[in-house]
């Protein structure tokens, strides 16, 4: 499984880069926004940290507005994966772009028939968001299943399944046991990961036994 990080924050893309576990990043406006920080600044300093896909999202909402964004994000850097909304629109520029060579990553993405609309439009990603429907009651991983089930049909489809609008460590490990591709998540998530309250507890009996010894490896 790819892990992705979800945010254009620069100095929390470095430090998680760092540890080798990061494959990529997903950006959208809104996270742009958070940074306050210009949107073509921001992805060409992104795609220099992580080697890896890093989705661009367009703003516009017009196929023509679409291919004239994504022209200029796909400029930037080689890696980048330009980010289109599950629309008619969205669909015709992803068909475009991905003739074209570009990798495009499919987003808000809310049901099955939705995904496989991506996949034939060519997607290299699509993005569906299960916190988001975990918050109006529906069970956001039920969808993971179903679209893994389907693309699993199909050979022919080369679209991964990227996970996205993850909320907590659980559903990445659902993700991971339901054979989803990819997962992109908040810093904090990533984090939270290593986290165990068995680990920190044996990690200080270890260290109080071994100043019991008065040695030093160095």
């Amino acid at each position: 499984m790819k892990f992705f990080i979800d945010t254009a924050e620069i100095a929390e893309i470095r430090e998680l880069a760092a540890t080798g576990l990061v494959d990529g990043v997903t950006t959208n406006p809104t996270l742009i926004a958070k940074s306050g920080r210009n949107i073509l600044e921001v992805v060409a300093e992104i795609c220099d940290l992580v080697p890896g896909p890093i989705s661009a999202e367009v703003a516009a909402t017009d196929f023509l507005g679409m291919m004239a964004e994504a022209d200029k994000l796909r400029k930037l850097r080689p890696n980048i994966a330009v980010k289109v909304p599950l629309t008619f629109d969205g669909l015709k520029t992803c068909k475009a772009l991905s003739d074209e060579g570009t990798k495009v990553n499919v987003t808000l993405c809310f049901s099955t028939n939705q995904a496989i609309l991506a996949a034939k439009a060519g997607a290299a990603f699509v993005s569906p968001f299960v916190g988001r429907l975990d918050d109006i009651g529906q069970d956001g991983m039920e969808l993971i299943a179903d679209i893994v089930d389907v693309f699993a049909n199909y050979p022919a489809f080369r679209t991964e399944v990227l996970v996205a609008s993850i909320r907590h460590p659980m559903h990445v490990t659902e993700a991971a046991r339901l054979g989803a591709d990819v997962v992109t998540m908040p810093p904090k998530v990533l984090k939270q990961m290593v986290e165990h309250p068995l680990t920190e507890k044996g990690l200080a009996a270890f260290l109080a036994d071994w100043q019991k010894t008065g040695q030093s490896i160095v």
